[in-house]
């Protein structure tokens, strides 16, 4: 998956269900679209929140 330009090699299908990852990312509305849209394909289910984690903005992805 490729997100901002930088490549995340996640293995989706071992994302434990209640785990998150946080994603770094200028436009989370468009992280976001690429990560959904990849997991929906996978039929992972996620909830996903903007955030800012140590002053990174980007984007917390849980598995739901």
């Amino acid at each position: 998956m490729i997100v901002e330009g930088v490549q995340y090699s996640i293995n989706w299908k071992k994302f434990k269900k209640g785990t998150s990852i946080f994603i770094p990312c200028n436009n989370p509305v468009e992280a976001k679209r690429t990560i959904t849209s990849i997991l929906k394909r996978l039929r992972v289910r996620v909830d996903t929140k903007v955030s800012v984690v140590d002053g990174i903005k980007g984007l917390h992805v849980w598995r739901k």
